[in-house]
């Protein structure tokens, strides 16, 4: 059994460079790879492609990439929490490619299933749609997407082993499953590293197979982004 444990964040990041293109998982502020963008941050690699759910917010996620300049272009499928993001983008400075959610999880998963593209009706007939490939399947007009092509996907679970089998908890597998068996790369930090043989295998979300470095995370914030309350009279 290969041990793909790394030592710590900045080994796990070491050759992530200039231009790359990265998966970042995550939902919202759920599940967000915390100790890989603090050390990308601290690193200053610059001029990347950050494909992810979302764009973090202002002092958090993403959001403190944003601040430091680092990407050059967004593709996510929301991005309304964070007002760097706006600002980048209505002055010209950050390019952003907005796709439907269910668009942006099955270009994902198309590039862990080794497929190039897929047909999706979302977009069709709008602006989406310029310059894309349509076909009729059925009496209905499709857009096709190409899969991703991400030089690496950087993913955070609850739990993983050394051979980089890994557990998620809750929300944060909407999008960290599909962006894991997504990249030429795949860096996973952990909340808990155990090893082989401890975790129960009905209960593994995401095969070592898709994962290249694993280690374990340390002082994760775990912010709610909006913080609804109810009070009972």
């Amino acid at each position: 059994m290969i041990n793909k444990v790394v030592s710590n964040v900045k080994v796990a990041i070491q050759d992530i460079k200039d231009g790359d293109t990265l998966m970042l998982g995550g939902f919202g502020l759920c599940g967000i790879p915390e100790n890989c963008i603090a050390a990308l941050v601290e690193k200053g690699v610059m001029k990347l492609t950050c494909i992810s759910n979302n764009a973090g917010v202002d002092d958090f996620g993403i959001g403190l990439m944003l601040q430091k300049r680092q990407v050059k272009k967004m593709i996510s499928s929301y991005v309304g929490e964070n007002a760097e993001f706006e600002r980048q983008l209505l002055s010209g400075e950050l390019e952003v490619d907005l796709i439907p959610q269910g668009t942006l999880a099955t270009r994902c998963m198309a590039a862990g299933y080794g497929m190039p593209a897929i047909f999706t009706p979302a977009g069709v007939g709008t602006e989406v749609a310029e310059g894309k490939e349509v076909r009729n399947f059925n009496g209905k007009d499709y857009l096709m997407e190409y899969a991703f092509n991400a030089d690496f996907a950087i993913v955070k679970a609850w739990k993983g082993d050394t051979a980089g089998n890994l557990i998620y908890r809750s929300t944060s597998r909407n999008f960290n499953p599909v962006m894991a068996m997504a990249g030429k790369v795949t860096i996973a930090e952990v909340e808990i590293l155990v090893e082989v043989g401890e975790l129960d295998p009905d209960h593994i979300h995401t095969p070592g197979v898709y994962v290249h470095r694993i280690f374990q995370g340390s002082n994760y914030e775990k912010r709610i982004e909006q913080k609804t309350l109810s009070v009972k009279s």
